[in-house]
């Protein structure tokens, strides 16, 4: 999140504000009496589901089998549901539903492993007030930056410290990254008409999420002039292309794609997640950056049968994409959170009604995709290097760490940058500062696109291995008191090679292109 860099509900893991589109209401079916047969006696009559209830999205995650996704939709439709999307290949069934006992009466069917609800507020979501918002270059700022280029510098890539922090910018003199190598912004939208975006747009593998169920008409995967520019920055981070105009990616050769995932009112939602990530895998894409967590629960408890199926539904999306050739990188959060503590107190669950506060066990409460198998998990530093004051951390969960900003108070950067956030383009054509673990993430997804380009018949589970192996073995902050004023502000444990803060280290684009 921008300044003050607390992450507020669930945007993003930086800034907050809404993005994507509405999804409708569905009507339910009422079942029809049973008739009787002939020669016996007439049954009663199956009573009228209830359709007084808010009308919800759930997922309906089912068991393996011949058949079992077919009689499963059968017995959604029984229960008062329509099926919006069956994803066949994982076992996930998106349904709209009015009955209140919906979820219910669905877990009881034959073939159903878990179902839930995937949000607390009747479609669509209501609005939430949300904090933070991107800094705009000015005018003047751009003009002050005129000329203080290098020979084969972008114009204003000479405030993005983050580049050299990881060696991109010596990376770039050997390779920009190979144009068979796609990254996935499962986010909030992305402007692929911005020219710094524009030369590596991949249309092909991008698409509109929202509703959990692909729509890929053209332009469906930018945001309104009222959403979040999230996305967009994201995408410039990992691609932005360079070509004589603003900011350079960290993968400037490479494509980027971009799948919507948030609604208008900034929820990332499980069936918007589902279908991102199975779109993705579905599409030949070899990295997804995913810099958010799924609403409504920032943390999803595995003895909550709602919260249950959700991270089942998103764990079988992910893997999917990952067996299917793509490396997922997500970013940690920015709460200054412990994930490897005893405890978390979450304030902010759910966040689409009323969240209130709630004591629980990260290793049986998951914040997804973030926590789950496979994902690389992105803690973020600033510009002297240290872990950002927000960030997440957690010896045994974060993998990596990479840049993602923090207020010049903790961390200046050496001029000529100015800010301590992360530079990257917006919608309409500009560019602007943001900072959260949101900006760490999108610079490990380009280093993985650039260890890709380098080694084009690697698997994802090898492009993971290089690039812990390849990453900069940073030991922990000790102690970490990034406020100076004499309080240890968290703890790290582990030691040099892997601990709680940087995870196997900074990542190394200059690695990802010569090794």
């Amino acid at each position: 999140m921008t300044a003050p860099l607390a992450r507020s509900r669930s945007i993003r893991r930086s800034i907050a504000i809404p993005a994507g589109m509405a999804m409708a209401t569905a009507l339910a079916f009422l079942p029809n009496a049973t008739a009787s047969a002939a020669g016996q006696a007439p049954q009663a009559p199956q009573a009228p589901v209830a359709t007084d209830g808010p009308s919800l999205s759930y997922v309906v995650n089912v068991r393996s089998g011949h058949g079992t996704s077919a009689a499963v939709q059968k017995e959604i439709t029984k229960a008062g549901g329509t099926v919006v999307i069956a994803y066949d290949k994982i076992g996930v069934i998106v349904a709209h539903s009015s009955n209140p006992d919906f979820a219910k009466t669905i877990r009881k069917a034959r073939g159903v492993d878990s179902a839930g609800a995937t949000r607390t507020a009747p479609l669509p979501a209501q609005s939430t007030a949300d904090l933070g918002t991107p800094k705009a270059l000015t005018a003047a700022q751009l003009a002050a930056t005129t000329g203080q280029a290098a020979v084969g510098q972008d114009p204003l890539e000479p405030l993005q410290w983050d580049l050299p922090a990881i060696k991109a910018d010596k990376a770039h003199e050997k390779s920009l990254g190979s144009r068979k190598v796609t990254v996935a912004v499962i986010d909030t939208g992305v402007d692929d008409t911005h020219p710094d975006i524009a030369p590596n747009f991949d249309r092909g593998a991008s698409a509109s999420c929202v509703s959990g169920k692909p729509d890929t008409t053209d332009g469906s995967w930018r945001p309104s002039a009222s959403e979040s520019p999230h996305g967009t920055h994201v995408a410039g981070e990992i691609a932005g292309a360079k070509n004589g105009v603003g900011i350079t990616g960290v993968a400037p050769g490479v494509k980027v794609s971009g799948i919507k995932v948030g609604n208008p009112d900034g929820f990332f939602y499980t069936e918007a997640v589902v279908c991102g990530f199975v779109f993705a895998a579905e599409h030949g894409v070899d990295v997804t950056n995913n810099s958010y967590y799924t609403d409504p629960w920032y943390f999803n408890c595995t003895d909550d049968p709602d919260q249950k199926a959700l991270v089942k539904a998103v764990a079988r999306a992910s893997q999917y994409a990952e067996k299917k050739g793509a490396v997922n990188v997500a970013a940690a959060g920015n709460e200054n959170y412990d994930f490897a503590s005893d405890e978390i107190t979450d304030p902010s669950s759910p966040n689409d009604t009323t969240p209130g506060d709630r004591v629980v066990d990260p290793s049986k409460c998951f914040d997804i995709p973030t926590q789950l198998p496979g994902v690389v998990t992105t803690a973020a530093t600033g510009a002297k290097g240290l872990k950002s004051s927000f960030s997440n951390y957690g010896q045994g969960i974060i993998d990596i760490a990479a840049p993602g900003g923090d207020s010049t108070a903790y961390q200046t950067p050496a001029p000529p940058a100015t800010s301590g956030l992360i530079l990257g383009p917006l919608p309409g054509g500009k560019w602007g500062y943001m900072a959260g673990t949101s900006m760490a993430s999108p610079h490990v997804a380009g280093v993985a696109a650039l260890i890709k380009s380098t080694h084009p018949h690697a698997s994802a589970a090898a492009v993971k291995a290089l690039l812990y192996a390849q990453a900069d073995a940073t030991p922990c902050t000790d102690p970490y008191d990034i406020d100076g004023d004499g309080k240890v502000d968290a703890v790290c444990e582990g030691g040099k090679n892997k601990n709680g803060f940087y995870g196997h280290g900074m990542a190394d684009a200059l690695d990802a292109v010569t090794k």
